[in-house]
């Protein structure tokens, strides 16, 4: 098939026909969100095991869970804008491939160092992943109805993937070594690459102007400047490097702001956010995935290292979170033409909060009924907010710009994501570093038991048995007060996230757009002469 059918200019008679195949090419795409879904939370469900191996600082472990993010999040827009102008397809097929090979790099990494450096790599290539996947989408699906039902589906997948992730993982890591729950990466990317090139449709702007090789530097160094220093200033407090980091990232974004408006074919065009529906979502996601991801990071800490769970049964523990999203996502796009955008949007916010603030009673007995209970209700509040507000703002753009647009959603998800492991992970590390040493406890242990909680694990193994039992019982009521106040700080930022939605999403309805739709010719059906 070629790649200029989809981009050519012509009439809008076939404007409306559905395209043959799409939903076998939507099929193909959820591979890619279920790959990313099933790679965030096995890292969780890893995390003590891999501390084990490679012994990594407090610090280290912070970054090998958020350097992903941090680099995802800062070229997302311009892959987005990127995939816009080479082809969306070919844009998701090679960064498919080198997804695959990152993994692997991950899965054999012999040190704290090379473990993040693999993590930031495997940010390149995953920041090629989600944009694509939804901008395809909004190329193959015209009607807003069937849209509504392939972002569900797209989002219950995502949600799918947090579900196979600590399951798959758990057995992984109870017959494997660590480095196996990336080598899972590799057998769906190549199912990907080897169906996505016959079956999904290329798509691109037909006019999209040069790519701003500046306006690519500009948007990495200020939203990795910006979320370096926060993460630095809230583990270390204000330092003068901190302060020019702040700087160098505010004064980047804000020139890459201004250029953009300058630029006739912009890497991003600012003028989306002049769409209060648009705005409203993206904002709507930041604050949503900023009071979960912290909790969710330390959530499989908490499990394995203070409840003592195996990772298969922690795992399982997690997985009605997930249950209630793929439902509520299926669901979503339904239920909001039944009420309206804010109501679902703002309600879903408002449940996640409302379960997180359950969250501050945690303890160490705290049984596995009640954590079903509430992570089910964050899975159904989740549910309905993402795939709403993923259906807003590619309802909200022209199609021409539909992966730009995409990238916004996915950097706001993902800087959510860095920032709220930074600040909420920053608080836990913060309480859980203050606890005072059991007497007798030589310095030490001591010492590496207030690195991390694996660190006192590994501390408290060389022990004698009762200074093991005290240092291990201190760190972990110490680790449990810490993320008690962790999910009350995420509770108050889901529950402001729901008042803002209500506001800007008023009269927001799904399938609108801001403007007329470019015309396009029709895509022909795969395999076609």
């Amino acid at each position: 098939m070629s790649e200029s059918a989809a981009v050519g200019p012509a009439g809008s008679a076939h404007e409306d026909h559905p395209r043959p195949g799409r939903w076998l090419a939507l099929a193909v795409l959820v591979l890619a969100v279920l790959l990313v879904g099933v790679d965030a939370t096995v890292l969780g469900l890893a995390t003590p095991f891999l501390s084990e191996d490679l012994k990594p600082s407090g610090t280290q472990l912070l970054w090998i869970g958020d350097i992903y993010s941090f680099v995802i999040a800062g070229l997302l827009v311009s892959m987005g804008s990127l995939g816009d102008r080479i082809g969306r397809k070919k844009l998701l097929l090679i960064g498919s491939v080198v997804f695959g090979a990152m993994s692997a790099l991950c899965a054999y990494a012999t040190s704290p160092e090379m473990m993040i450096a693999a993590r930031a790599l495997l940010g390149v290539a995953g920041a090629t992943l989600m944009p694509s996947t939804l901008a395809l989408i909004r190329n193959l699906f015209h009607d807003p109805k069937e849209r509504s039902l392939a972002v569900g589906i797209w989002g219950a997948m995502a949600s799918a993937g947090t579900a196979v992730g600590p399951v798959l993982g758990g057995f992984l890591l109870g017959h494997f070594w660590w480095g196996s729950v990336f080598l899972i990466n590799l057998p769906v990317m190549a199912l990907l690459v080897v169906v996505g090139a016959r079956v999904i449709p290329e798509s691109r702007n037909p006019d999209p102007g040069p790519w701003d090789i500046p306006s690519v530097a500009l948007s990495l160094v200020g939203i990795v400047g910006v979320v370096y220093a926060i993460k630095e200033a809230a583990v270390h407090g204000f330092r003068w490097d901190i302060a020019v980091a702040a700087a160098i990232g505010i004064l980047a974004l804000v020139v890459f702001v201004r250029r953009q408006y300058a630029l006739p074919s912009p890497l991003l065009n600012m003028k989306l956010f002049h769409h209060r529906g648009f705005s409203g979502a993206v904002l709507a996601d930041l604050l949503t995935i900023l009071g979960l991801s912290g909790l969710v990071f330390f959530l499989s800490q908490f499990l394995q290292m203070v409840q003592l769970r195996s990772p298969l049964n922690a795992g399982l523990t997690e997985l009605p979170a997930a249950i209630g999203a793929v439902g509520a996502g299926l669901a979503a796009g339904y239920v909001a033409r039944r009420l309206s955008v804010r109501i679902v949007v703002a309600g879903g916010l408002a449940v996640v909060g409302l379960a997180l603030a359950g969250c501050v009673t945690l303890h160490a007995d705290t049984g596995t009924l009640a954590l079903a209970t509430i992570l089910f209700v964050v899975g159904i509040g989740a549910g309905f907010a993402f795939t709403v507000t993923a259906d807003v703002i590619l309802s909200s753009v022209p199609r021409d710009e539909a992966g730009a647009a995409s990238a916004v959603s996915e950097t706001a998800y993902e800087l959510g994501a860095a920032l709220g492991i930074a600040l909420l992970g920053s608080i836990v590390t913060g309480i859980y570093r203050g606890f005072a040493t059991p007497s007798g406890v030589p310095a030490a242990p001591a010492d590496a038991a207030r690195e991390s909680l694996g660190g006192a694990v590994d501390a408290a193994s060389s022990l004698p048995q009762d200074q093991a039992a005290a240092l291990l019982k201190t760190a972990q009521d110490a680790f449990v007060d810490g993320l008690d106040v962790a999910a009350g700080v995420g509770a108050a930022v889901l529950l402001a996230a729901s008042v803002a939605a209500w506001f800007l999403l008023h009269g927001q309805e799904l399938g609108e757009s801001p403007e007329p739709e470019p015309e396009t010719v029709p895509e022909r059906p795969a395999g076609s002469a």
